[in-house]
């Protein structure tokens, strides 16, 4: 299955993204049946490729353009699969559109592999507004107890030993540490690898579920005349329901549990909750820190990372790093965040 870090690490060197000009982009959309006004706008995306086209007499479509090698097609097309099942349950879920000519949903063009998707406006929601907590309560319920049915085939799930593990590993490996702080990083990681095991093993009736998985307020939009919009599926895998539930939280910590207190509110009313997960909050915290190093490390021969990211692998990064994930280590050593 792809996804190791160390498979990241070879094949960030392969796409050529400079080859992705606007009249490839273009042809590519017109191949499936479409007409472009030759309107090409690039969006914030770095993982993958994306842009607004316009398209003449008509809305415009977002041609999302996939990294070579970093998923299969049958990973994608189960991504797909997902998206389309939740919409079609009338849940605001932004899937992939089937191309007028074939049906089809993942396309190729000029060596890449590309989808298209309706533009969806708004904004994201407003952090610790309790309305709209609640509302995004509800529909991650409903998402939720639509993702329990059957379990993902061919999507990873988010675990210890690919969010944290191999990550930190390459991290070393491929000379991102300073050779003087790699000690310090390594027993970091080593606590924060035995009470994220720990928290796991001892959270009751711990099931994995088909999830967003990257459920942060940057993959909501909201829109005031129709609501919340759920964006970016491109990294859903099997995890626990808290997964898509703690990056919503915002503020100190009286202020995460009466946040999360309302969110369950509304998410109870469709999906039963395990609140055993609540004590894996400071855990997926955790993983997805190291994570995020690790992303940023194996695509860092991509000329649009040094662009997006110039802070990172700075001198004043990896002790910034290490005093967060030190910190941690801390929280993680104290009582988890209770509602009762």
């Amino acid at each position: 299955m792809r996804g190791s870090y160390s498979t990241y690490m070879t094949e960030s060197l392969l796409p050529n993204y400079d080859q992705l000009t606007p009249d490839l982009v273009i042809s590519a959309v017109e191949s499936l049946g479409y007409l472009s006004d030759a309107r090409v706008f690039p969006l914030n995306s770095y993982e993958n490729r994306v842009y607004q086209v316009g398209i003449d007499e008509e809305t415009p479509v977002i041609a999302k353009f996939y990294r070579p090698l970093r998923w299969s097609d049958d990973q994608i097309l189960e991504e797909h699969r997902f998206s389309e099942m939740l919409y079609r349950l009338e849940l605001p879920v932004i899937a992939p559109i089937a191309a007028p000519l074939n049906d089809e949903t993942l396309h190729r063009f000029g060596g890449y592999r590309f989808s298209l998707f309706k533009r969806q406006g708004g904004q994201a929601p407003e952090p610790g507004d309790f309305d709209q907590l609640h509302w995004l309560g509800r529909l991650i319920g409903r998402i939720h107890q639509a993702g329990k049915a059957e379990a993902f085939t061919y999507r990873p799930k988010i675990d210890i030993q690919s969010y944290c593990t191999q990550p930190a590993q390459d991290l070393i490996e491929h000379e991102f540490i300073p050779t003087y702080q790699r000690d310090q990083f390594q027993s970091i990681i080593r606590e924060l690898t035995t009470h994220c095991t720990e928290l796991f093993e001892s959270t009751d009736k711990l099931t994995f579920i088909r999830s967003h998985s990257d459920c942060h307020v940057g993959n909501i939009l909201w829109n005031r005349d129709t609501g919340p919009w759920f964006v970016d599926f491109d990294d859903c895998r099997m995890a626990p329901a808290m997964q898509d539930l703690w990056m919503l939280l915002a503020g100190d910590r009286p202020s995460q549990v009466a946040q999360l207190s309302e969110i369950l509110d509304g998410y109870e009313e469709f999906c039963e909750f395990n609140y055993s997960e609540i004590q894996l909050i400071e855990a997926l915290r955790s993983l997805r820190m190291i994570h995020y190093a690790g992303w940023l490390a194996m695509r860092w021969n991509d000329p649009a990372f040094p662009r997006a990211f110039p802070w990172f692998n700075t001198a004043n990064y990896w002790p910034q790093l290490l005093a967060e994930l030190q910190e941690q280590v801390l929280v993680m050593r104290e009582e988890p965040l209770r509602l009762f």
